[in-house]
């Protein structure tokens, strides 16, 4: 894991809301003694209020809210066992069980400003766990407080006793744990009146916390692999988990009740790694509310990009209001190889333990591995290497299965990931390896043109550094454009998220039952904490700051160059051949943390922008009371269109109505000393930009500037689509501030 300074977080808590694979059962139908009445199946609603219209003899909300659900069951005498959550922070309202009738009627209810079925969210690792949470054990070294002092005195979270998890096990370093399952105890028809346990069954809040804040653990690894010395981004930083998931999975209602208590508890950074496979706009989704809630509360919001790539407009949780992170890999591989009867290396990555320098050739056969496996039979498969041709997400898994079966030996071919640079590297039981698309291309040229194809096997069981081209982005990692407004460039940008080395529950086994203290596993779960790590070492030196200003160093600092000085490659497949990662892939970029903590200028946004970024998207009233209570009337929209957002990025659309685009930015200069940048700029031939000025001096601390670019295509009429890119950079001796922008042509 990467290294940080240890930077004193003193004041500093980290949030992490975790989310998984979702359940699909029912809750039983709804009995009654009215035999003219059919039995009804009942869901989960987010109900949104307007808190101000209560009427004055209900002496809070909350009584308010079951006169509401009384009003619209009537064949329901007690209303307490019904509402789940009630919001009054993130958002104003309650979650409830109700009938597809009783929705509607309530919709149309006084006070009742909107409402939404609950929806289910995705854990954004490339593997399939079956639970997720937390499980603060000492035993998972990661989560020692050695050195940290007292906790402020504004915390006001806490470790919550259950039957399985006892309070006393948090400590200095880990501030909170609490769960909430109320919606999906519901759907699954087991609501009673338990407490839901916050312990990690699972490891992946253990992995993922330790990557962003995790104590500094000498001479960790999994297995021989990665040994060395482990830390979390900011390892002196605080951390608090709320686990919004029970053992089969997790609904917005618990996610945005976990939100909403980590905001009331007093995080400073919220890392959420949940993704859906459809994004909805803003106001009909209930993360992008609570994120907004939190965001208007000061707390920066990281969230992972989605695993959905490498396909177009893949990219998730797409919000102003939250740094959306995609997935890239580092200059440390775990090196394999398979050698074809024919001669030809095949290079691939494991984390198998047996050490080998070519095992006798072995029978190669082809199988649906995601479809086939459960029907593996002994005559078929002994003595056999299985290559894997889906893209399932667990070949360790398929590889423990084969073993069962009498099998020899595993390929998987991700044919996601064009080079083994972005497979995921796995522990396999028996002698097993990943390969990429490339290489997976070449192995079925082989086994087509072979009658009887074999290979053999080569495990060095080294961990090798420094000598792959790194950082690439990993073809799971999705992309842009945003698929929600377009105008906006997703994902923001790319931080380590293949093959992390991080803490690992006792309480979490491995597929095999084996036990580590340390796992590696990818996703875009995993880059995510890198990201809010560094934003709290950015927080701790700028307490003042904004969440966009957080964002902005973040994104303006961010490389696109790789260790060997090239642009950062895209290994997202099936094509040709690796490219160049273009701003839909990267955002800004790979983030840079020792520039991030001195950006030289930023740009901020706040609640009034976002409102005014909002009415440009022609949101109604109704539809932005959802995010903004309060909310009358739009009273200004962005000259420029979506685009006019003072965000550090740009996305310039050009169409048949207009071939000239003014944007107008704001920046703001950090040091306290008198600065000037000078203008540069690099488009492409088919661009004229013209920014005015071209030279900003600032005089005083925290001085303001704001600039126009303008845009002009030379295309003419536009006739095909297509993508272009460039990007603005303010420089000093000292400072280069860039911003990329995407230049796309809509016929």
């Amino acid at each position: 894991m990467a290294s940080m300074k240890s930077w004193l977080l003193h004041l500093l808590a980290v949030c992490f809301l975790l989310v998984q694979l979702t359940r699909t059962a029912l809750v039983p139908t709804i009995k009654n003694n009215h035999p003219e009445v059919k039995p009804r199946v009942s869901n989960t609603y987010i109900v949104h209020s307007n808190h101000h219209a209560k009427p004055p003899h209900f002496t809070n909300h909350e009584q308010w809210y079951h006169s509401m659900v009384a009003a619209h069951s009537p064949l329901t005498t007690n209303t307490s066992n019904r509402i789940l959550y009630t919001y009054d922070t993130t958002v104003h309202g309650f979650a409830v069980r109700l009938t597809s009738d009783e929705a509607r009627h309530m919709s149309m209810a006084s006070g009742v400003t909107g409402m939404y079925e609950d929806r289910m969210f995705y854990l954004q690792t490339t593997r399939s766990p079956e639970f997720m949470g937390l499980k603060p054990h000492y035993e998972s070294a990661s989560f020692n407080d050695h050195g940290l002092g007292a906790v402020r005195s504004s915390w006001k979270g806490k470790c919550i006793d259950t039957d399985d998890f006892n309070a006393s096990l948090c400590n200095n370093k880990l501030l909170g744990a609490k769960a909430f399952s109320s919606s999906a105890d519901a759907m699954a028809g087991t609501k009673g009146d338990h407490v839901p346990s916050p312990r990690d069954k699972d490891g992946h809040g253990t992995h993922v916390s330790s990557i962003a804040a995790g104590s500094e653990v000498p001479n960790a690894g999994m297995y021989m692999f990665s040994r060395g010395t482990t830390r979390g981004m900011a390892p002196k930083a605080r951390i608090a988990m709320y686990k919004a998931c029970d053992t089969d999975g997790c609904s917005s209602a618990d996610v945005a009740a976990a939100v909403e208590t980590a905001v009331k508890d007093g995080v400073d950074i919220l890392s959420m790694s949940l993704g859906v496979l459809e994004e909805n706009p803003f106001y009909d989704d209930i993360i992008a509310v609570s994120a907004f809630g939190a965001e208007r509360n000061g707390i920066f919001v990281t969230m992972d990009g989605s695993n959905y790539g490498p396909g177009r407009s893949t990219v998730g949780n797409v919000a102003p209001w939250m740094m959306t992170v995609g997935a890239a890999t580092m200059d440390r591989m775990f090196p394999a190889n398979l050698t074809l009867g024919n001669g030809v290396v095949l290079n691939g990555q494991s984390l198998y333990t047996m050490q080998a320098e070519g095992t006798g050739m072995i029978q190669l056969m082809y199988s649906y591995c995601l479809t086939e496996s459960e029907n593996w039979l002994h005559e078929n498969v002994e003595g056999k290497i299985m290559v894997c041709l889906d893209r399932g997400n667990d070949p360790d898994v398929y590889g423990f299965l084969l073993q069962k079966a009498g099998g020899s030996g595993i390929v998987f071919v991700d044919f996601n990931e064009w080079s083994r640079d972005g497979t995921s590297a796995c522990p396999f039981t028996l002698p097993g390896l990943t390969l990429g698309f490339g290489s997976g291309e070449r192995l079925k040229a082989y086994m087509a043109s072979e009658a009887n194809p074999v290979a053999s096997f080569s495990f060095s069981t080294q961990t090798i550094i420094q000598e792959n081209q790194a950082p690439m982005v990993a073809g799971f990692s999705a992309r842009g454009p945003n698929p929600v407004v377009p105008e906006l460039l997703k994902p923001d940008i790319v931080a380590p998220g293949v093959n992390i080395l991080g803490g690992w529950s006792h309480n979490a086994p491995l597929y095999d039952g084996r036990r580590v203290d340390y796992n590696i596993i990818s996703g875009t779960s995993m880059a995510t904490p890198h990201v809010a790590g560094i934003a709290a070492l950015i927080k701790k030196k700028y307490p003042g700051w904004t969440p966009a200003m957080i964002r902005s160093a973040l994104m303006t600092t961010a490389g696109t160059l790789d260790n060997r000085g090239h642009d950062i490659l895209d290994n997202g497949a099936p094509r040709e051949r690796i490219v160049a990662a273009t701003p839909l892939v990267t955002g800004s970029g790979h983030v840079r943390p020792n520039l991030a903590l001195d950006p030289g200028l930023i740009y901020d946004a706040g609640e009034s922008d976002y409102i005014d970024f909002m009415c440009t998207l022609n949101y109604t009233a109704e539809q932005l009371r959802l995010l903004v209570p309060d909310f009358t009337k739009c009273t200004r929209t962005l000259p420029g269109g979506p685009a006019d957002l003072n965000y550090p990025s740009f996305v310039v659309i050009f169409d048949n109505r207009t071939n000239i685009h003014t944007l107008t930015r704001t920046v703001t200069v950090v040091s306290g000393k008198a600065e000037t940048y000078k203008i540069s700029y690099v488009v492409p031939e088919r661009v004229k930009v013209s920014i005015t000025p071209t030279t900003l001096v600032f005089k005083k601390p925290n001085e303001r500037k704001s600039y126009t670019a303008k845009f002009r295509s030379l295309e003419g009429n536009v006739t095909t689509d297509g993508w272009d890119f460039g990007h603005i950079s303010w420089e000093n001796k000292e400072h280069v501030v860039r911003s990329p922008v995407a230049f796309q042509w809509k016929n």
